[in-house]
């Protein structure tokens, strides 16, 4: 049972998606939780409750009310969490918006989309089941491993980038634009603009 009770009626919900704990951090499959931690930063969002099975922080970006999460079910269980805020916050899924980590995108590229397959991401396998389909996903690239059979790819995924810290905070910066950007222009018009970008 949640114990976080928002203070205001929550237009959007903002979910991060990676595993919990020091052993995940700073991992290519924990990206999300580090663009919605930039996103509280800049925003200055309170420290993070407890709640939805996960962790959330409730604030303002751009004027309008959001309920920022990171799942702390461990990936493949991601839906139980942000169907769970959903619900709650009676949100529709496209007022849901999931980034996450995608191995079939160039380091920095990243692709704003609403519906569509997992690609094979067990974390929006989960929250598909849950939730449906029609809720917006920020992929972010985080390249490619040398093969894709499944250990490979696991150990891909949970394993720390190869780039400087300074790439990977300029990555985690234009995701967190990208979320603007959405949350500001809606989807048509933020994914025109974030999809053709090069980096």
């Amino acid at each position: 049972m949640a114990n976080f009770r928002p203070q205001r009626n929550v237009e959007y919900l903002i979910v991060g998606l990676g595993n919990p704990g020091p052993t995940y951090e700073g991992t290519r499959h924990n990206v999300g939780y580090q663009v919605v931690e930039e996103l509280a930063r800049r925003h200055g969002f309170p420290r993070a409750k407890r709640g939805f099975d996960g962790r959330c922080a409730e604030g303002a970006i751009g004027g309008r009310p959001v309920l920022l999460l990171q799942p702390t079910t461990f990936m493949n269980d991601s839906g139980r969490s942000v169907a769970a805020a959903a619900r709650a916050l009676k949100l529709p899924p496209d007022r849901v918006l999931v980034v996450h980590d995608h191995i079939d995108l160039a380091f920095g590229r990243l692709r704003l989309i609403e519906g569509g397959g997992s690609g094979g991401h067990n974390g929006l396998k989960s929250i598909t089941g849950l939730l449906g389909p029609g809720y917006a996903r920020l992929r972010v690239g985080v390249d490619r491993p040398t093969s894709y059979d499944p250990d490979v790819v696991a150990d891909f995924v949970l394993s720390r980038f190869g780039e400087s810290k300074a790439e990977v905070a300029a990555l985690v910066g234009a995701s967190a634009d990208a979320v603007e950007l959405w949350l500001h222009d809606g989807l048509e018009e933020a994914a025109n603009r974030v999809n053709g970008l090069e980096r």
